[in-house]
């Protein structure tokens, strides 16, 4: 089958991110033709003048609807696409020049319905961005299961950096109406309907994620209320591990209360984990600032998906 690419990228009020992303997809090193779809999702700062700056660089098209959420934008920018394997991206990605070729080349070699791409830090994001890079991605705070194949089983997309063929589209119906874990809940449809998914190491996004630690809590929890829900959907795919930020802050608060009765122990441990932390950011960021910030976000991290989690177990346990 000959591989063609729609680019779908869903955007809300972020005309200054669509810029950064065209910009940096004007870049590629791709030989071949492939269209961008922008989905402008009910924004009232519209992105339609920064498309219309594209329209010589890119064979792009530009649809206003108004708001449903990213999943059910990313549906109809897959309706509207012309080609027959489709790309989604976050709008505040930045993809290096090599992507579009990276991702040809592998399908063509292992071709498979879907496939997902890690992401990382670009050397102009700030110190906040960069310890939220470290948090989500680092062997210390989520096992590197993010973008490690060796980590995972079979790979579980993210809705950042994702591609999916038009039949498996047609298949699935694509992103479900769920707000949270809409990228978890249809790989395990498209596992149930028989197609398959791979990582591509190489075919990585720049992703900003939030600008500040509280927009990151306010994520994590919801990531956090997801997981619940899909534990009830697909039983068989409930781990004890998705308890692990719950039973990891529960531990911290114990060890705070045991530590003014003169008990220490735990919150060594504590104290000891988020040191590791501080060292192994500074390793690999090689900044002070953002090695301090990656215990902040990594606390902020559990905190965040550990009370979502916890919150939406026992409301829908309850009902």
């Amino acid at each position: 089958m000959k591989l063609s690419f729609s680019i779908i990228i869903p955007v809300y009020n972020r005309p200054n991110e669509i810029d950064e992303l065209l910009e940096s997809l004007t870049k590629q090193d791709f030989s071949e033709d492939f269209e961008v779809l922008i989905i402008e999702d009910g924004s009232t700062i519209k992105s339609d003048v920064i498309v219309e700056k594209y329209k010589s660089k890119l064979n792009i098209k530009y649809f206003l609807k108004e708001n449903t959420g990213a999943g059910a934008s990313r549906n109809f920018g897959m309706q509207k696409a012309s080609e027959n394997y489709f790309i989604i991206l976050d709008s505040d990605v930045i993809v290096p020049k090599h992507y579009l070729s990276e991702v040809k080349q592998t399908l063509q070699h292992n071709f498979t319905a879907a496939f997902g791409g890690p992401d990382t830090a670009h050397s102009s994001f700030t110190p906040v961005q960069k310890a939220i890079n470290y948090s989500m991605t680092a062997v210390l705070t989520t096992g590197g299961i993010r973008g490690k194949k060796e980590a995972i089983g079979k790979f579980q997309l993210r809705s950042f950096n994702l591609g999916m063929s038009k039949k498996a589209f047609s298949a699935t119906n694509g992103f479900s109406k769920m707000k949270n874990g809409e990228d978890i809940d249809l790989t395990f449809r498209l596992w149930k309907a028989g197609f398959e998914t791979q990582l591509i190491k190489k075919a990585f996004v720049y992703h900003k994620r939030r600008s500040s630690i509280r927009q990151f809590f306010k994520q994590t929890f919801g990531f956090g209320t997801a997981r619940p829900l899909l534990n009830r959907k697909y039983p068989a795919t409930a781990k004890l591990a998705y308890w692990f930020p719950s039973l990891f802050i529960m531990g911290l608060d114990s060890s705070i209360i045991l530590a003014i009765f003169g008990y220490h122990q735990l919150l060594y441990f504590y104290t000891f984990y988020f040191l590791l932390i501080f060292f192994d950011s500074l390793f690999q960021n090689k900044n002070l600032r953002v090695a301090f910030l990656s215990m902040i976000a990594s606390l902020t991290q559990f905190f965040g998906y550990g009370l979502g989690f916890l919150k939406s177990y026992f409301f829908h346990a309850i009902k």
